[in-house]
């Protein structure tokens, strides 16, 4: 048995021989393992193999899950919305503002300038294709599933790194490879598998750093204190949740420490502080160096004025060059000569002398007015230019102001000198959709005015600045019939209308196929033909990182809105809710943001579980009956302990936090909580209680591999089994039926195709 001492005798002598692993502290007394002992907290040299040959599989079981049909959807999904258009930012040096810090975004962004990608596309609506505008969108969702892949790996050499088992390796790395919710987050275009595999790297190394805590200030101590930080500076570098782990790690830092200040150490007060010092270098000022060098970059790249520009201050503003953009657009001023653009298409608003025949295809009477179609000309045709009118005839002191983006205005036909208007008459391919037609002056300025009135709705919302030329996205809403303008090219008019697109009234006025923006103003001269570069001034990096920091703080706060996918963090451990990230009504397929149930289910009961031993073993200990081996203790209160700290830390702080919440903000907390379980389960299958307390001779302190093992192989059939059950909404790759949808809502879960 290894050498016991009681306050400082030869415990300093011991320690500097450094022939030691582990020291357990009960009752005031130091037990030092000594390196004879080494060898039963160190994994058997034997067992390697089978680690390897078991990490293998399970990262290709990873691999597989989170590469399977990734092409599938080749259209924007959920949140690709917000982070695939940052990369577009990124790529044209355009400044924006998000709430999340950098890191991440510049990944995607970095990957899809690789990858030929111009930033051209913003991603503006779920459900845009990006075959028809060719984007290199399979590499940009590759990376988010490579990270979520290699994430599987890490979980497994942590759990070896606590010298458990290979089947708890298996367990805890299965729960999060075949987790559908960690499996959908890290196959798409977001930010999660950049942060969750920072996570996981923040843990394995401070596991390897302790490893070598009895070899302080050796080359590898320093290593992995170094990359312990590292790996926290990029959790917080890709989103602000990322201070929960910094919360586990410096928690276990702190008692780290405090134990290294206890006198029985031997440790005189130079090198405890000496300590301290690495910590606090390693694991606080180089990483926020390395975050601060993020937003560096970030500055340096986002050179550009841009829709960001609106959040910051002036000072700030006037440290932006003209965009590329800026340089083409033109403040739009009543009764300039302007040609329409539609976003979708890229088609022309078009007219001409033509008229719609008597009769449709179906025997459908039409009004027989001028024709109204959209052409994608280049704009260079006489019926693409339209004169933009203010809404009153007498509003001719207008003349010279610039439209602003709310404003209710009219639109002359230039060619043919008539007022657009569309009213309640059937168009020629949709019959619940409106005809816009072109009526003569004398009709539009008499009983036909109501109906030539529209009004901008603008994508940005913000109704009282100017409409400019390239740059603003509006809808045309008819103002008596409210609905919106819209043209299409899944089917095109007849040869009575020259194969054309038509233009009808749309009355899903919300509908993105709405957008259109002015894209010429013709015969421009003067003043506003020329373009003046504002100048550019320089301010201090650090007073831009301290304005933009206060307005995310802010920002972050103030997202409080309510969602129809929201969820409450008493929902999120037993996954009782989720989100819909993408439907296609057409095919009934759908992807929806949930977890593997039973893999969650099973780390609450572990948790459960937990609670209920380290209660009865602290009523135990108080009445001087100790149960429990020094060994198995050690593991309860040390890293098991860790686990459930971090699963705490991660977990409970959502309880206080007003903003937005939903339940990928849980998938750290899930990934922690998967190596608690897995780490736990092996603790209940091993002969913990000592000599006194056993009921047969057993050797203390060993694994019964055979029952455990059994037990590891169900768990791993019920959690494929789970995947296999939710995958169909995890891909959105297979068309469900009413049954089948309604099999697959468990608990408040909402699925669409219910019905």
């Amino acid at each position: 048995m290894a050498p016991k001492v009681s306050g400082k005798k030869s415990a300093k002598k011991v320690l500097e021989t450094k022939e030691i692993t582990e020291i357990v502290v009960e009752d005031d007394i130091i037990d030092i393992i000594s390196v004879n002992e080494k060898k039963i907290t160190k994994i058997d040299p034997s067992q390697e193999i089978w680690y390897k040959l078991a990490n293998i599989f399970i990262t290709s079981v990873a691999f597989f899950t989170r590469f399977y049909y990734i092409w599938y959807p080749s259209e924007v999904v959920f949140d690709e919305v917000h982070f695939g258009k940052f990369a577009s930012y990124y790529i044209e040096r355009t400044y924006f503002f998000d709430l999340h810090p950098p890191f991440a975004k510049l990944l995607i962004a970095f990957v899809g300038w690789l990858f030929g990608f111009d930033g051209k596309f913003k991603f503006e609506n779920i459900g845009d294709s990006y075959i028809t505008n060719s984007i290199p969108y399979i590499p940009l969702r590759a990376l988010s599933a490579i990270l979520g892949t290699l994430t599987v790996p890490l979980m497994f050499e942590t759990l070896k790194e606590c010298n458990y088992s290979v089947w708890s390796c298996i367990l805890g790395s299965a729960i999060v490879a075949l987790d559908n919710a960690h499996v959908a987050e890290t196959r798409l275009i977001l930010l999660d598998a950049t942060l969750i595999i920072s996570v996981a790297a923040s843990l394995y190394c401070y596991v390897k750093f302790t490893k070598l805590r009895y070899n302080s200030f050796s080359l590898d101590w320093y290593k992995w204190l170094f990359l312990t930080g590292v790996s926290l500076s990029c959790v917080i570098s890709t989103k602000y949740v990322g201070v929960l782990t910094y919360l586990t790690v410096g928690a276990a830092v702190a008692v780290d420490l405090w134990h290294l200040l206890d006198h029985k150490t031997g440790l005189t007060i130079r090198v405890f502080i000496r300590h301290l010092y690495a910590r606090f270098v390693l694991l606080i000022l180089v990483p926020f160096l390395i975050y601060l060098g993020w937003f560096y970059v970030h500055f340096a790249i986002l050179t550009k004025s841009g829709p960001g520009d609106n959040f910051m201050s002036t000072e700030f503003q006037e440290t932006l060059g003209d965009s590329v953009l800026a340089k083409e657009a033109k403040e739009v001023n009543y009764y300039d000569i302007i040609t329409i653009k539609h976003k979708n298409t890229e088609c022309y608003l078009h007219s001409h002398q033509y008229r719609y025949p008597l009769r449709y295809e179906d025997g459908r009477i039409s009004s027989q007015g001028q024709q109204v179609t959209c052409f994608n000309s280049g704009g260079e045709d006489e019926g693409d230019k339209w004169e933009i009118l203010p809404a009153q005839p007498f509003q001719g002191n207008k003349l010279g102001h610039p439209v602003l983006q709310g404003d209710t205005f009219r639109l002359k036909h230039v060619a043919t000198n008539g007022y657009l208007l569309t009213h309640d008459v059937a168009s020629p391919l949709y019959p619940t959709n409106e005809e816009f037609t072109v009526v003569t002056i004398e009709e539009g300025d008499g009983e036909r005015f109501q109906d030539t009135l529209f009004k901008f709705d603008p994508v940005d919302k913000r109704i009282d600045t100017p409409l400019k030329s390239k740059a603003s996205i509006v809808k045309f809403l008819h103002v008596p019939t409210i609905v919106a303008m819209w043209t299409h090219n899944d089917v095109l008019l007849p040869e009575w209308a020259f194969n054309q697109q038509e233009v009808n009234g749309n009355k899903n006025i919300q509908d993105n196929e709405n957008n259109w923006f002015i894209d010429q103003i013709v015969g421009l001269s003067g003043v506003r033909a020329q373009f003046v570069p504002k100048p550019v001034r320089k301010l201090a990096f650090l007073r831009k990182w301290f304005e933009l920091q206060f307005l995310m703080f802010e920002h972050n706060n103030n997202l409080s809105s309510e969602h129809p996918f929201a969820s409450q963090p008493n929902d999120w451990p037993l996954c009782m809710s989720g989100v819909s990230f993408w439907t296609k009504d057409n095919a009934r397929q759908q992807i929806f943001f949930i977890g593997n149930i039973p893999g969650w289910w099973f780390e609450v009961a572990m948790m459960v579980a937990f609670a209920a031993v380290v209660v009865f073993d602290q009523l135990t200990v108080q009445r001087n009956i100790r149960i429990l081996t020094a060994r198995s203790r050690a593991r309860l209160y040390k890293n098991l302990m860790f686990f459930f700290g971090g699963w705490i830390f991660h977990y409970l702080p959502f309880f206080l936090m007003s903003r937005q919440k939903f339940l990928h903000h849980y998938l750290p907390a899930h990934l922690i909580a998967a190596m608690f379980a897995a780490g736990f389960l092996e603790f209940l299958f091993t002969n913990n209680r000592t000599t006194e307390y056993k009921e047969k001779e057993e050797k203390p302190d060993t694994l019964n591999t055979i029952a455990y093992a059994s037990v590891v192989i169900l768990l791993f059939a019920i959690l494929v089994t789970g995947f296999v059950f939710w995958a169909p909404i995890t891909y959105g790759n297979t068309p469900l039926t009413v049954s089948e949808a309604l099999s697959r809502q468990w608990m408040k879960m909402k699925l669409h195709f219910t019905k």
